[in-house]
């Protein structure tokens, strides 16, 4: 069935917590990481554990998604022999899945049932008893249809077989078009659903696959299962049905710069829809409001809008950033004091969920959904086209900067100057939401540019003295550019123009983020201390901050609160980028640490306040738990699990941190 005939499979009521009737097609939760060892403790093989099959009571072949058996499906087509043995006569498996014995039913019996669908693996859940089904898939997740309880079934963590009891599951009632959508055809693999619906695909054997799965941070490089390469909407939706039928986790890539690689999954073995190919951008002469494909980079986009209409939006500085993920978990600029965050531009979304359906959301159509995707696209859908309301382009901007030299010889120095640029900062008799403004330093230099929305006259003769009053000397330069030079100067390229396919730039980092509250400014301690953890600790590899100006008199950005979107951070006076990278080679453990002292300088020295962290900057080592807290707060996770429970009950949309990850 094409999106085309499709009628919406769903109506979303919202009374107070209670959301009510979205027909969609449940597929699969999240798996924890698991721990290493050589031999395949539950099954998992290759990827990033490097578990082999040889050996293992699950059967010695490792199949292309990574897990041992010894039936065709592991041993024949695309088996891993690095992880195993392959062929038509591999070692037999001690363990058969699919006839439970009375050994394995004593084990399932103690086993904890799984809260999330997930079972086996490094959990050890069972499905027995479990509403999301008895039956323990060799994907290891729970359901009752033959893809979890026939050819592969882990009977060690449930029953298998023709008879597996019925599942009830209230919020996954799926109407007639969405059943035609989704139905399952009689594919053997996820390869087989995926070319029956002639969708364009990468595998591992494919000639461009290690190109496209190169993520941007190269310290964490993941497999997926299939890269899907989709020049339509109906390729997103047929690709999103066939991974739910097989268990597979999906995960959109629009420009990969995903700090911890989850737009390649956040481990192996996930569908990757690349979103590469969308790269329409049109802009509405009349309303200002431009049309722009997932696959869009920032510096595209901006000389896209430019060029067709003279408009202008509020994002990052890196062009080869993408939209996706930049626009829909904050996205910010210099000019977004005045216009707001990126996200604050989007006024529609065309969105694939988690059963295939395309819908058009809004704040009137689909609004829970809408408000969610605006903070946590990655665990509700995938966006195909934004819709942006863009400003016309200033005609001119000061882009300024001073660079102050020898600011790391004295800890006096370098807290009364930070605390006069936050005085400064909050001044609003100087300041108002025309003004960018960060602070760079590395250990060696130290600078504090911005842009100013203008006149040259002004920044000189109102704004520059006081910000640089009683500061030591600087290095000045205060250049009035056009719109296009001056976002060009900003990204330190020749241009902003990236190329539409072969995209190659790559770092080796880590990061983390701070976010400091209005209501709670850093303070000369905090400051100290912070003075001395970066001048006094060994430095296991480069690094560097990044410290912007979000909050202050006249910051849009501030204005607006949860009840607009999903993104919670509405309240900060500053936010904190830390980042250790490499110039090469690995990069070294230590950074680890490193960069988390720099977190904890501050955040130790300041026990009263309440500090948080930023989603663009998204911080791979936090539990789900803390993160949800850190990037959500309590209350907006609250309502995006609700949501999340019933738009993708499966969980078919994931990442180590997704909404519904535990």
């Amino acid at each position: 069935m094409k999106i085309s005939e499709m009628v919406p499979a769903f109506n979303l009521f919202l009374t107070g917590n209670l959301l009510l009737t979205l027909g969609l097609v449940s597929a699969t939760p999240a798996t924890s990481a698991l721990k290493a060892r050589a031999v395949s403790p539950d099954a998992s093989c290759g990827g990033s554990a490097g578990y082999t099959c040889l050996g293992s009571s699950f059967g010695s072949c490792c199949s292309a998604y990574g897990w041992c058996g010894s039936t065709g499906a592991y041993c024949g087509t695309g088996c891993q022999s690095a992880f195993g043995t392959c062929g038509s006569n591999p070692a037999s498996s001690s363990v058969k899945p699919s006839q439970p014995s009375s050994t394995s039913s004593t084990v399932v019996s103690s086993r904890s049932m799984s809260p999330d669908s997930s079972c086996g693996g490094s959990n050890g859940y069972t499905c027995a008893g479990s509403s999301f089904g008895n039956c323990c898939s060799q994907w290891g997740y729970c359901g009752s249809t033959s893809a979890y309880c026939g050819s592969g079934c882990q009977s060690a963590f449930g029953s298998c077989g023709g008879s597996p009891s019925s599942v009830a599951v209230s919020s996954s009632t799926v109407s007639s078009s969405a059943t035609s959508s989704a139905s399952p055809t009689a594919s053997a693999t996820l390869t087989d659903c995926l070319n029956n619906k002639n969708i364009p695909i990468s595998l591992i054997s494919s000639s461009n696959f290690a190109q496209l799965a190169q993520p941007y941070n190269l310290r964490l490089p993941y497999t997926p299962a299939v890269i899907v390469l989709p020049t339509t909407a109906q390729h997103i939706s047929d690709a999103v049905v066939c991974a739910g039928k097989y268990g597979v986790k999906v995960q959109a890539k629009s420009g990969g710069h995903s700090y911890a690689s989850f737009s390649s999954g956040g481990r192996d073995g996930s569908m990757v829809i690349d979103l590469e190919p969308l790269q329409n951008i049109t802009v509405d002469a009349t309303t200002g409001i431009a049309v722009v494909g997932g696959g869009v980079r920032l510096g595209n986009l901006a000389l896209g809008i430019y060029n067709q209409a003279q408009r202008a939006l509020p994002h990052g500085t890196c062009p080869g950033v993408g939209i996706g993920g930049h626009f829909t978990h904050g996205g910010y600029g210099y000019d977004s004091r005045l216009w707001g965050l990126a996200l604050d531009t989007i006024v529609g979304l065309d969105v694939v969920l988690a059963n295939g359906s395309y819908i058009h959301a809004t704040s009137t159509a689909y609004p829970d959904i809408y408000w969610a995707l605006r903070g946590a696209a990655d665990s509700f859908g995938i966006v195909v086209n934004f819709y942006l309301q863009t400003q016309p382009a200033p005609a001119t901007v000061v882009n300024w900067s001073y660079s102050f030299s020898g600011m790391f010889g004295s800890q006096e120095t370098f807290t009364n100057t930070f605390l006069h640029i936050q005085d400064f900062a909050q001044n609003a008799s100087v300041v108002d939401g025309r003004l960018g403004l960060g602070i760079y330093l590395d250990g060696s230099g130290y600078s504090v540019s911005g842009t100013f929305i203008g006149s040259e006259d002004e920044f000189n003769q109102k704004i520059a003295p006081e910000l640089l009053r009683g500061l030591p000397s600087s290095t000045p330069s205060v250049r009035v550019l056009g719109w296009i030079d001056s976002l060009t100067a900003l990204s330190n390229e020749a241009s902003l123009q990236e190329p539409l396919t072969g995209y190659n730039a790559h770092d080796t980092f880590f990061a983390k983020s701070i976010t400091v509250p209005e209501s709670s400014p850093l303070t000369a301690a905090a400051l100290n201390s912070y003075f001395i953890y970066i001048t006094q600790t060994a430095k296991p590899s480069s690094w560097f901050s990044i410290i912007n100006l979000y909050g202050g008199p006249g910051s849009a950005i501030n204005t607006r609160d949860t009840t607009f979107s999903s993104y919670s951070d509405r309240s900060s006076l500053w936010v904190f980028q830390n980042y250790g990278f490499t110039s090469g080679g690995a990069l070294p453990s230590a950074t680890i640490g490193f960069i988390d002292g720099m977190n904890n300088a501050i955040e130790n020295a300041q026990p009263q306040t309440q500090f948080g962290a930023y989603l663009n900057y998204v911080d791979p080592t936090l539990d789900p738990e803390t993160a949800h807290s850190l990037y959500y707060g309590t209350n907006d996770y609250n309502r995006l699990l609700a949501i999340k429970n019933v738009v993708d009950p499966g969980m078919v949309f994931w990442n180590p941190q997704a909404i519904g990850v535990v």
